[in-house]
C-alpha cells in the first residue's frame, strides 16, 4: 500500500490494539467478524467501491457500513470497521486487504493472550514447509477444482488435534479464502504478522545438521545485535545445504558456516 491507504491502515493498526488491549474484547470473536466484512466485500465490488468513494464524506460512508452490517457485527467490530470506512484509500481493494490483516492480527492476539503465540508461529512455519515439499497436498489445498468445504475438511484432519485452533483457523482463512494469494505466499504473510506481535523479525534457518541449543541461541543473539531487535528461529534440517547453514530474512539470504556468520556479526558490531 502507499499514499492514503498506508496512512489508513497504520491508524487501523493502532486501533485494534487500542481495542485488543481491553482484556473483555474477545480477540477471536473479532477476527471472525473482520474475516466476514472482508469476504463480504471481496465478493461485492458495488459495495467496496461505495464504501472507498472519495466523493462521499467519512460520516456518510460510516453510516452506510453502520446500516448495512450493524445488526451482523458486535458493537467492537462495527465501530473498528466504522472508523476505516472514514478513512481515505487509494484503492477500494486495499480496503479489503486492511480487514484481513487486522482479522489474522486479532486472531494471533488471541493466541499471545493465551500464551501459545511461539507455537502458532512455529506451526504455521512447519505447515508451510510440508505443503512446499507435497505437490499432490499443495494442490488440493489451492487447486480451483476444489470446494471450500472439502479444504476446510481436508485442513482439520491435518491439523485437528495437532495444532493450536487459532493455526487452524488462520489456515483454514487463507485456504478457503486465498484472494488471489498463493499458498506459500500466504503463510509468509502470517509467520510475519505472528513475529509483529512481538515486534520481533523471523529468520527461516536451513542447516545441514540439526543445530544444538547453543548454536541457536548464538546465532539468535548475533542475528539480534546485526538487525537490532529480537530474531525468531524457524529451524530446518537438508543435508545437502552447502556451508553448513542458511538464513532468510525477508529477501536477504545468508549462506556459510555458523561459525564463519558469527565472526562476521562480531566484526560489524565491532565497526
Amino acid at each position: 500500500m502507499n499514499g492514503a491507504s498506508r496512512d489508513a491502515l497504520a491508524a487501523a493498526r493502532e486501533r485494534l490494539d487500542a481495542l485488543t488491549d481491553n482484556t473483555s474484547v474477545d480477540a477471536t470473536v473479532l477476527a471472525d467478524e473482520l474475516a466476514a466484512v472482508t469476504s463480504l466485500l471481496h465478493r461485492e465490488s458495488s459495495l467496496r467501491r461505495a464504501l472507498t468513494d472519495p466523493a462521499q464524506s467519512g460520516e456518510a460512508k460510516a453510516g452506510l457500513a453502520r446500516r448495512l452490517l450493524g445488526n451482523q457485527l458486535g458493537t467492537d467490530s462495527i465501530d473498528l470497521v466504522s472508523g476505516m470506512v472514514r478513512a481515505r484509500w487509494s484503492r477500494s481493494r486495499d480496503l479489503v486487504d486492511a480487514l484481513e490483516e487486522l482479522a489474522d492480527t486479532a486472531d494471533l492476539t488471541a493466541a499471545e493472550r493465551d500464551g501459545t503465540l511461539d507455537e502458532v508461529e512455529d506451526e504455521l512455519f512447519r505447515f508451510g514447509r510440508i505443503t512446499s515439499g507435497s505437490v499432490d497436498l499443495r494442490a488440493a489445498l489451492s487447486g480451483r477444482a476444489g470446494d471450500a468445504g472439502g479444504k476446510s475438511a481436508l485442513l482439520h484432519t491435518l491439523l485437528g488435534g495437532r495444532a493450536k485452533p487459532v493455526t487452524e483457523r488462520l489456515v483454514t482463512r487463507l485456504v478457503t479464502a486465498p484472494r488471489g494469494r498463493s499458498l506459500e505466499g500466504g503463510i509468509e504473510s502470517l509467520s510475519k504478522l505472528a513475529a509483529a506481535r512481538r515486534g520481533r523479525t523471523v529468520a527461516e534457518v536451513v542447516s545441514a545438521t540439526p543445530l544444538s541449543e547453543a548454536q541457536k541461541r548464538r546465532l539468535g543473539d548475533a542475528l539480534a545485535r546485526i538487525y537490532g531487535r529480537p530474531v525468531h528461529l524457524n529451524l530446518d534440517v537438508d543435508p545437502e545445504v552447502l556451508g553448513g547453514v542458511r538464513v532468510r530474512i525477508g529477501d536477504e539470504v545468508i549462506n556459510g558456516s555458523i561459525a564463519d556468520r558469527l565472526d562476521e556479526a562480531s566484526r560489524r558490531m565491532a565497526g
